[in-house]
Formats: C-alpha cells, sequence, structure tokens
C-alpha cells in the first residue's frame, strides 16, 4: 500500500493511493495514519478495504509527512562510494550515524526555508526506511522483516554548519524543513529489492543528481541490522540511507548552494516525487509546519 496523509479543510485526513492513482481517504477506519497502522493488525486492517468504495482526497490538498508518529530521524553519511569522493572523504568503514531534529520533517512539498544567514544550503535525495516493528540487536537476515516500508527524503543540508561550525554534523541537517519526506509511505511488499531502485534531483529543471540504491556501500538490511546495536528502533523511526553524487558541495570548478526562488524535484522509483520551493527566512513560515 501506499500510505499518504492531506491537509485538507484545516485538518489532517489519512489516506492511501489506490492503484489508479487516487488518493481514497480512510478516515472513517483510523484517526491517522500512525506506526499502527505500518504493521500488523493495523495494516491488515487497511489492507482487506475495498478502496474504490472510499471517498477521494482532492489532488490539489497539500501533502503532509505520510505517517504521523516519528520519534527518531536518523541518517547515514558518505553511504555512497562516489559521493564520498565528491566530498573529498574516504569510504567509510562503517556506517556513520547522525540525526536530524524531528521538526525538520516535513510533508514532500512544503517550502525549504533557509535559515538565517545561511550561505551553503545544499540538496541530497534519499532513500528513507521506516521502520515497522521493535528492532533492537537485529541480526542483518532478519532486518528486512522489521522494515514497514520506504519513501523518498530529501536530506537538505546546510554545509557550512555541518563543516565550518565545528561539533558535529547535526547542527547543518535538523534545521526547520530541512527533512521532507513523502509523498508516500511504500509498504515493503511493493518494493521488490530496496537495492535496485534509481534515484534523482533537479534544482531549476537542471539533473544535478542521477543514482542507483544498489551503489551504497552499506545495503538498508546491513544498516538496519547495524543502527539496532546503538539504540532500539520502533515502528515509526526512520533511517535515511546516504545520497548518490551530485550534491551542490560537489560542483566542480565552484560550488553551487540554494538560494531563495529555487526550485528542488525529485524522485526514487516507485515511491513517489517531491516538489519544494526555497525561500528566505520566515519565522511565520516555521510556525505553520502541520
Amino acid at each position: 500500500m501506499k500510505f499518504l496523509r492531506a491537509w485538507v479543510n484545516g485538518a489532517v485526513v489519512p489516506g492511501v493511493l489506490d492503484t489508479q492513482g487516487q488518493r481514497r481517504d480512510v478516515s472513517a477506519v483510523v484517526a491517522d495514519i500512525t506506526s499502527k497502522q505500518l504493521s500488523g493488525a493495523g495494516l491488515q486492517a487497511l489492507q482487506a478495504l475495498d478502496l474504490s468504495t472510499l471517498p477521494t482526497i482532492s489532488a490539489d490538498a497539500p501533502l503532509l509527512a505520510p505517517w504521523a508518529d516519528c520519534a527518531k530521524f536518523i541518517c547515514i553519511g558518505l553511504n555512497y562510494a562516489d559521493h564520498a569522493a565528491e566530498s573529498g572523504l574516504p569510504i567509510p568503514a562503517e556506517p556513520i550515524i547522525f540525526t536530524k531534529a524531528i521538526h525538520s520533517r516535513v510533508g514532500p512539498n512544503h517550502d525549504v526555508v533557509l535559515p538565517k544567514g545561511s550561505v551553503k544550503t545544499d540538496w541530497e535525495v534519499e532513500l528513507g526506511v521506516v521502520i515497522g516493528q521493535v528492532a533492537r540487536y537485529v541480526d542483518q537476515a532478519d532486518a528486512l522483516a522489521h522494515v514497514a516500508g520506504y519513501c523518498v527524503i530529501n536530506d537538505v543540508s546546510e554545509r557550512e554548519y555541518q563543516i565550518e561550525r565545528g561539533g558535529t554534523w547535526d547542527k547543518g541537517k535538523g534545521c526547520d524543513t530541512f527533512g521532507p519526506v513523502g509523498p508516500w509511505m511504500v509498504t515493503s511488499d511493493e518494493v521488490a529489492d530496496p537495492q535496485n531502485l534509481g534515484m534523482w534531483l533537479d534544482v531549476n529543471g537542471r539533473r544535478f543528481q542521477t543514482g542507483s540504491t544498489k551503489t551504497m556501500v552499506f545495503g538498508v538490511a546491513e544498516l538496519v541490522s547495524y543502527v539496532s546495536r546503538f539504540m532500539t528502533l520502533y515502528p515509526g523511526d526512520v533511517i535515511s540511507t546516504g545520497t548518490p553524487p551530485g550534491v551542490g558541495m560537489g560542483v566542480k570548478p565552484t560550488a553551487i548552494y540554494l538560494k531563495a526562488g529555487d526550485q528542488m524535484r525529485l524522485g526514487i522509483d516507485g515511491l513517489g516525487e517531491q516538489t519544494q520551493r526555497v525561500v528566505a527566512w520566515d519565522p511565520a513560515l516555521i510556525d505553520a509546519i502541520v
């Protein structure tokens, strides 16, 4: 299934995308798409629905992050060898783990708001892995059984904050609006092989990133197993698994960074597309995040 959440007349409406691409309203069955609907009985109840009998949600309704509760937004750095090369950094011997602040997580088409004084905000198309079962010291062979599904993530990054301001990467990763997620959360039964998904990102109509999850240094199963050694993963948690080459920081001879008025468009095979407008700092836009 493809789960979604839309903003309609001042309220959240939970939905599912049907096979014809229509957004279907499931609010008569569940109040919202939460971690309870990502696996087990909650998922089975939604899978049993005849979607053709349900009301539609307008295609114009803004989309929110496709599931409501996400306690941890975990990210993996330098997980594509060619991206590590363009960054001038060695391929890591073990996965690099950092986090994004939960409030960086917004809907797939939400404006990306530049932080005050930002001069090096960058883009990163990434595969998101959504946890469906509690994962703690999980063996790699069993790891995918703990995955509810997958989604598109734009790991927006302020490179000056990340690299030049001391400390960890987190301060350049967790700014408000820096984690667009969606449009859908696609359940794992619809993704035959998470290690064979094409991915791309355009800025102002120019293709910058073209890649595939097949070139990850550490695959999805290994990442879920690895992260579960250091923290318990709960349903609704998400792991953003790294980006292929083509980020603005890697453009030669001169890096390119986002500015107000730019537009990003990105997608992953079978998981949908996002579009974000880049806007200057405006606290009203931050306060409007649902």
